[in-house]
């Protein structure tokens, strides 16, 4: 890896231009028709380029897409040269950009580095380890029975609307320890975010909502993320705190609904794993795995800046803008692609070294237990989707259905045991 740009009297070498410099047309990640199917999408990008693609995140918001797994393992394993900081890239970002909120600087480990990175990251790999699972398992059943109940007399459902996220949300704020009126406005400021609508209100909304929550557990403490946060030995202050729980929020609100959606939907679609899934032979964490090659909740995100121009794999990336790792499109590379995903776990979704996600237990816990407590409640749930098939949301980052129709035999409420 070369981060000297070469001499104009050394003979020339087969180098292509930046991606964001060399003016070439930028494929945008934010419109409908890239939502609606990203893997073709995916494979033009390969046919145009080899690892990396210039892109656009919103109008006039350019970066470069990297497609090729070795090249994301390679860059997430260079915190020297391609640090998560995008305080200098962000000074030339107008206050209106859509991406902004979600892609500008806070004191959380997946936006800063070296030192900082390291005490944040610490304080909330504790935090979550102290979470009794044994009581969170028991949390969701406790929230998923009375959802099923509400809607299983009628033999019609959304489940992304009336089940996934509102499992999803109490289950945060089971985590979190947060009254309700304080989650909605939240999970509210969490969905502008998101999808880049009124993003800057939501920000706002945010912060406003975890003041407040972080203020109740200095004088109220309990056995919740916030309350093992604020007794860590990193002492963070009231900003590193809110900011903290934003991001547990920003997880455990939107990419828990997601993963939840996505994994009923292949279950629900896929023969394959319908009658398996089912049927027994299959398990639930085997359709949230193929879901996590496939469809990830976070498909295009791990967003670095290099610190200055730098060569890699024969293309220049210019110095403080964005390259983002395409989840999606790496674990889809053919060169580490394999059909089956039964017991293979080598997909990018949850990160990488020390930019892996630290909740991944919890995640996996709560999503598949969400899903084996339908499928025991409702056995014979079926798609109503219509015939042009499932909708997804638009935005550069997420893969997010707008909706999970479904139909079954209707039946009396449930009881919790």
């Amino acid at each position: 890896m070369s981060t000297t740009p070469p001499d104009a009297h050394i003979p020339p070498r087969p180098v292509h231009g930046s991606p964001l410099a060399d003016g070439g047309p930028r494929i945008p990640l934010y419109t409908p028709e890239f939502a609606e199917d990203p893997h073709r999408v995916f494979q033009q990008m390969r046919r145009e380029h080899r690892a990396m693609v210039p892109v656009d995140l919103a109008p006039d918001v350019p970066a470069t897409l990297v497609i090729e797994h070795r090249t994301a393992v390679r860059i997430l394993n260079d915190h020297e040269h391609f640090p998560a900081d995008p305080r200098t890239w962000q000074q030339g970002m107008p206050a209106d950009c859509p991406v902004l909120p979600i892609m500008e600087w806070r004191p959380i480990a997946a936006r800063s580095t070296g030192i900082d990175q390291q005490r944040y990251r610490e304080a909330n790999v504790t935090a979550l380890a102290e979470i009794d699972l044994h009581a969170i398992r028991a949390a969701v059943e406790e929230i998923a029975v009375p959802l099923i109940s509400s809607f299983c007399q009628t033999g019609r459902a959304d489940l992304l609307v009336q089940y996934a996220f509102p499992l999803a949300f109490e289950v945060c704020n089971t985590l979190l320890g947060c009254p309700p009126e304080i989650g909605q406005r939240v999970a509210a400021g969490m969905a502008a975010m998101f999808e880049g609508v009124d993003a800057d209100a939501g920000n706002q909304m945010i912060g406003a909502a975890l003041a407040e929550l972080v203020a109740l557990k200095r004088t109220e403490p309990g056995n919740d993320v916030p309350s093992i946060l604020l007794r860590h030995p990193a002492e963070l202050d009231e900003v590193e705190m809110i900011h903290q729980v934003t991001s547990h929020y920003g997880a455990g609100i939107e990419l828990q609904q997601n993963l939840i959606a996505n994994t009923l939907l292949l279950i629900l679609t896929d023969d394959r794993f319908g009658g398996h899934v089912l049927g027994g032979s299959l398990s639930t964490r085997d359709a949230l795995d193929e879901v996590l090659f496939d469809n990830p909740p976070m498909a295009n995100f791990l967003i670095t800046y290099p610190r200055q121009p730098i060569l890699i794999d024969d293309v220049w990336l210019p110095a403080h803008q964005p390259v983002v790792i395409s989840i999606a499109a790496c674990n889809h590379d053919p060169s580490i692609r394999a059909d089956e995903h039964h017991g293979n776990r080598s997909h990018l979704s949850w990160g990488l070294g020390q930019r892996n996600c630290p909740a991944q237990t919890l995640a996996y816990l709560v999503a598949q237990d969400a899903i084996d407590q339908l499928l025991d409640a409702l056995p014979e749930l079926e798609l109503d989707l219509p015939s042009e098939g499932p909708s997804w949301r638009p935005g550069p980052f997420h893969r997010s259905l707008t909706a999970l129709p479904v139909k079954f035999p209707p039946s009396p409420p449930f009881t919790f045991r």
